[in-house]
């Protein structure tokens, strides 16, 4: 390489710039350009554009683009030459000429900038360069370097002899990797966004079967008014809310929560509804149901990973407006009756999917009609203002407290949990399960 090298012996003269003009001539081309470049989304457009407006400071009557990405020496990529046609290297990679050996070769595998004034001293007939430098005199050789190393190179050309300025080489080389970065930068930008497109594509599919999980429709129970609300921090969550008709006229409710949320809590709050619904006998008793989950969880998909489950079932029957419940490290249900929230105290155990040999313990409790009772994750709980402050559970009994039916509680919960966090986004799943006790039913089957 050494007899290619151009030592940099002379001082540095007036820069490329100086050809355009005075300061603020030359201030307003360099605005005009980087204002440019940083509208670009598209590298293409990018190297295009940028090659139009630096012709004006380095003349030349060719170009070609190398690269030795991927490759081992002395092969050398083609990437781009001003006698083609507009061929995106990015996306017609397969198309690009590979050539092994002679001049293009002992330029890029050198690593440094060169200017030769005389091509036809360094290049022989069988050259692989000598279809692409034909009717070139003189070159300027500019390595773009990546880690350390110059993966790919600039070369511009003249047709006459010394046609390059020594004095401007290391001005070259410093605009050209300076452009060099932020071409990279945005074929990356690209990369990933496209990247993300395809995730963000398979989030969707994955919370589009989570959600089809979820009831459909609420259910028509007597002496029962239902409501419920179900958003994900993110395209899928572990959240799961679910109903069991029970055959005696009864109905089962369950609400659980997966530790964490994404996509690895959708993919245990999907085993969890098939382990739910895989129990053979009626899920009755409300710590039957609790036990079976747990039990499977624990012992094959859970284990030792760090991953849990907070549930709660319960079970009420209509005839009596009794509850029977059972809580697996859940939330305790809050009752509002005669104006005023606070909590169903039960006995808690602990969270599903951490010790298959836990057992769960039901409680009861004596609904009356004009009670509500609201299960909900911790996602609303939890959530937090600005300041960093949790809405809590005062905050959450004040707004239960001040709804209706049970549309309108969920309405008021949700409210002032919007008020509270002011914009602030959502940091965990949120799940909100209303259950209103009414007189009876009315014609069409709905509480009253």
């Amino acid at each position: 390489m050494s007899d290619l090298v151009t030592p940099l012996v002379r001082p540095v003269h007036a820069g490329m710039l100086s050809s355009i003009g005075d300061w603020q001539e030359q201030l307003q081309f360099v605005v005009e350009t980087v204002r440019e470049m940083s509208a670009q989304t598209d590298p293409q457009a990018m190297v295009r554009d940028y090659g139009i407006r630096m012709r004006t400071l380095i003349p030349s009557d060719g170009f070609l683009s190398l690269s030795r990405r991927d490759l081992t020496a002395p092969l050398v990529r083609i990437t781009r030459s001003s006698t083609w046609t507009d061929i995106n290297p990015w996306k017609h990679k397969d198309m690009l000429p590979v050539v092994e050996g002679g001049l293009l070769a002992r330029l890029i595998y050198g690593d440094e900038p060169i200017v030769i004034d005389d091509v036809s001293a360094h290049l022989t007939a069988d050259d692989p360069a000598a279809i692409y430098l034909s009717g070139f005199a003189s070159l300027v050789a500019i390595p773009l370097f990546d880690h350390g190393r110059g993966l790919n190179m600039v070369i511009l050309m003249r047709s006459t002899v010394g046609s390059f300025a020594r004095e401007h080489l290391a001005e070259h080389t410093w605009m050209a990797n300076l452009f060099g970065r932020a071409t990279h930068n945005l074929v990356l930008s690209d990369e990933v966004r496209k990247a993300y497109d395809r995730v963000d594509r398979e989030l969707k599919t994955v919370a589009d079967i989570q959600r089809s999980l979820l009831p459909t429709e609420l259910p028509k129970i007597p002496t029962l008014e239902l409501a419920a609300d179900y958003q994900t921090s993110t395209r899928a969550g572990g959240d799961y809310y679910d109903f069991f008709r029970l055959s005696d006229g009864r109905w089962g409710f369950l609400i659980a929560d997966v530790s964490g949320h994404g996509t690895p809590a959708a993919v245990i709050m999907a085993v969890t509804h098939s382990i739910a619904h895989m129990i053979g006998d009626p899920p009755d008793p409300p710590s039957k149901l609790l036990d079976h989950v747990n039990r499977h969880l624990a012992a094959r998909y859970t284990g030792g990973s760090g991953t849990f489950v907070t549930a709660l079932y319960g079970i009420y029957d209509p005839a009596t407006r009794g509850l029977t419940w059972a809580s697996a490290g859940h939330p305790s249900a809050r009752l509002v009756r005669n104006g005023v929230a606070g909590a169903i105290d039960g006995e808690h155990r602990l969270p599903l999917g951490i010790d298959a040999d836990e057992k769960y313990v039901d409680s009861e409790y004596a609904l009356e009609a004009g009670d509500t009772l609201i299960l909900y994750t911790d996602g609303i709980t939890e959530a937090r203002d600005p300041k960093g402050d949790m809405f809590g559970e005062e905050r959450f009994d004040r707004a239960a407290a001040t709804g209706g039916n049970a549309g309108e509680t969920v309405g008021a919960i949700l409210g002032e949990l919007e008020k509270f966090r002011c914009g602030r986004p959502l940091g965990d799943d949120r799940t909100l399960l209303v259950l209103r006790v009414t007189d009876g039913p009315d014609e069409k089957g709905r509480g009253i």
